[in-house]
């Protein structure tokens, strides 16, 4: 297998940078794409008969000088700001607990005459009690009870 690949090395940096891409498609992470940028500067380097172990020198230093120099300028440029929406409102809310929340089920709270799937921040909380509301995630609530309710 080894010996394949070192014969054909030009496909063998194709699909090193196929492979990136593809990660990076499903992670959207801005990591694993400067490696394919390395792999495919390598696509053509390899054609030029460099040994493996050089070729894997200069991909190791493009792919790793690229993500330490260019990807937090493409974070900050590709930054996509979250909208506040009306339900951010409620973030720092009391409610009460209409369903028992543990820590492994959801239960419900309400707020505004409105009733919320919740998830405990941590531990249980028992019908009855007041929460404070942390985030919102989709249309769940993560709550925590108030100093005192425990």
């Amino acid at each position: 297998m080894t010996e394949f690949i070192l014969n054909h090395l030009p496909w063998f940096w194709l699909g090193v940078c196929v492979l990136g891409i593809v990660l990076e498609v499903f992670t959207a992470a801005l990591t694993t794409i400067w490696f394919s940028c390395g792999a495919f500067v390598l696509i053509f380097l390899s054609a030029i008969d460099f040994p493996f172990k050089w070729q894997l020198l200069i991909f190791a230093v493009i792919s790793f000088a690229l993500l330490i120099f260019t990807r937090p300028i493409a974070v900050k440029k590709l930054h996509v700001k979250k909208e506040a929406t009306n339900s951010d409102r409620l973030i720092g809310r009391k409610c009460l607990v209409t369903q028992k929340i543990t820590e492994f089920e959801k239960g419900a709270v309400k707020i505004d005459g409105v009733e919320w799937t919740a998830k405990a921040d941590s531990g249980e909380i028992a019908k009855g009690s007041q929460c404070e509301i942390l985030s919102i995630e989709g249309a769940t609530l993560t709550v925590k009870p108030l100093q005192g309710e425990e």
